[in-house]
């Protein structure tokens, strides 16, 4: 019976034994999303060089015609599909990790990378990886769930299985490590960088050794001239600084512009792959995420004209896609941007002191990492994520002083990373954990927030419809005109509602409902929802005034965290 005690696995081994199988199964579904691109771009071009290869090989009208028509269907897939699709779980890696109950939902990853795959694969300027990390992060999911873990475990599973598919994506296994604890947790522990260091290491293991993939840019070698040189890296950061706040805020507009379209979803990323398909006819290189063009860039000597305006032209493309709603991330267009920024300053700096400047490549890998810290606010990781790549060690100096000072100077611009959205759930999510040990006396008032779950009734019915699919929330909380409160929509009611036509206004498939009293304690709302299933409910005071809504699974979990500390 001792034997049996002392040699019998505990809760960290099999936290790590499950990290090692998430990390095999979040390569093998990056490997089953890009080859499942890769076949895509067989069938349009015969070939499988490249989306820049084959929009240099189409004709005019193709250029125009393939990412209209790919923008088409991945909208109508987005936009449809939700009829048929009910929503169980969350539909973000991030908001499953910080605040959610680490549930994933299935149908949805699988319909977002479907409707992925027909962007990028037509053209889009969107990173593939975003639903690569969240098609890993959703088996994860699948196998805590199978397991019946409690939602603290569950997400922490999430996380490696994240981790995995960064690490699959961009062959980094300690920034795909670090992405997750700086950017999801806000934070790097002891705790769980553990477990998404062997999610890592494996995934990586699997890509590069068993499956044999090589890392997505071939960086050049390094050349440090001489130690006054750390001057001009310390403007290159200063410049991505700048910037990339103004890259930042061109995405929110364009958002902002296309959201505002009196038109369905699908003929958003229609016109969104139109503005692409216009711009690749004065340049080709726009078309997807830009590997085959950094690694040109890295590589080979560009005139600055060339370089100059692709670079324009490859932000526009990026903001018309992401703007228009197309499924991807930035990810990647953000490493094109800084390799296209840091080439065209070095050629700057070559120019200027050709005796001291080292050659435009090195200025473009540093490039890479001042713009990715600039946007994501996560210097550590971008220094690390560079350092991965190239392998030397003459480019951590430089790294390091354009990445901080990037990161500093665009900080100071702007206060939201590219990540906001996501951030500012984990910054409420962290306040309420924190707060966990005063569990009993703490009141909810002190937990209500003002964000995207709430709306009003005298918004369009088009506006509450991309609200659920921007959200993936199980109900929005409805607001009269007025002030107070109307009442909850309910998701599944939303759906049926656009099926079948019936009722005819909106509004009234609004259930009304009490809300929470501010004074009331965790455990007595919880009592007082019962079983509802629902995201978001909504508080006020004891005089029915408007306090905001508090998250029912990040409830759930505070009230569950507190008992299991008693």
């Amino acid at each position: 019976m001792w034997v049996r005690r002392q040699f019998a696995p505990n809760t960290l081994q099999i936290t790590l034994l499950l990290a090692c199988i998430v990390g095999l199964l979040g390569a093998l579904a990056t490997v089953a999303f890009r080859e499942a691109l890769s076949g895509l771009q067989f069938l349009l071009a015969g070939h499988r060089s490249g989306m820049v290869e084959l929009a240099q090989n189409l004709n005019w009208w193709q250029r125009l015609l393939l990412p209209t028509a790919g923008g088409l269907i991945a909208g109508l897939i987005l936009q449809y599909a939700t009829l048929w699709v009910p929503k169980k779980g969350a539909d973000d890696y991030m908001e499953a990790i910080a605040i959610g109950t680490g549930v994933l939902s299935l149908r949805q990853t699988l319909v977002k990378s479907l409707s992925s795959l027909c962007s990028v694969a037509s053209g889009a300027s969107i990173g593939r990886e975003g639903p690569m990390v969240q098609l890993a992060a959703m088996f994860a999911s699948l196998v805590g769930r199978i397991l019946a873990f409690p939602p603290e475990r569950l997400r922490l599973l999430v996380a490696c299985g994240a981790t995995a598919g960064i690490t699959s994506a961009y062959n980094a296994p300690i920034a795909g490590a670090l992405f997750i604890s700086e950017i999801v947790y806000g934070s790097i522990s002891t705790a769980t960088l553990g477990p998404l260091v062997v999610a890592s290491v494996i995934a990586n293991i699997v890509i590069r050794q068993f499956l044999g993939y090589e890392a997505v840019y071939q960086m050049p070698r390094f050349d440090f001239v001489s130690g006054w040189e750390v001057f001009f890296y310390v403007g290159l950061g200063m410049l991505a600084g700048v910037l990339a706040p103004l890259f930042l805020r061109l995405l929110d507009t364009a958002k902002e512009r296309f959201g505002a379209l009196p038109v369905p979803l699908f003929v958003r990323l229609a016109l969104g792959g139109l503005v692409v398909g216009v711009l690749s006819l004065q340049v080709p290189q726009v078309w997807g995420n830009g590997y085959s063009v950094v690694n040109s860039i890295l590589h080979t000597h560009w005139a600055w004209q060339a370089l100059a305006m692709v670079l324009v032209f490859k932000v526009l493309a990026t903001a018309s896609s992401a703007g228009s709603g197309a499924v991807g991330g930035v990810f990647t267009p953000t490493l094109f941007v800084g390799a296209a920024l840091g080439s065209l300053y070095g050629l700057a700096m070559n120019a200027l002191a050709p005796a001291t400047a080292s050659v435009a490549s090195s200025y473009a890998v540093v490039g890479m990492g001042a713009f990715l810290a600039a946007t994501t606010y996560a210097p550590l990781m971008s220094i690390l994520m560079i350092f991965e790549m190239t392998l030397s060690y003459q480019v951590v100096l430089p790294l390091m002083l354009a990445c901080v000072t990037a990161y500093l100077t665009a900080q100071t611009l702007r206060a939201d990373s590219v990540y906001a959205k996501s951030l500012r759930r984990n910054r409420v999510a962290g306040r309420w954990l924190s707060m966990t040990g005063e569990g009993s006396a703490m009141r909810l008032s002190s937990l209500a927030v003002d964000n995207d779950a709430i709306v009003s009734a005298a918004d369009h019915s088009e506006i509450i419809g991309e609200r659920f699919i921007a959200t993936g929330y199980r109900n929005l909380v409805v607001r009269a005109p007025d002030g107070r409160l109307a009442g909850m929509l309910d998701a599944a009611n939303w759906w049926k509602r656009q099926a079948t036509g019936k009722p005819e206004l909106w509004t009234e498939a609004i259930t009304p409902c009490k809300a929470l009293d501010g004074e009331m304690t965790l455990v007595g709302a919880l009592r007082a929802v019962g079983t509802m299933h629902a995201d978001w409910v909504p508080v006020t005071d004891g005089e029915g005034k408007w306090l905001g809504v508090v998250s029912l699974p990040g409830l759930i979990e505070i009230v569950t965290e507190e008992r299991g500390r008693e």
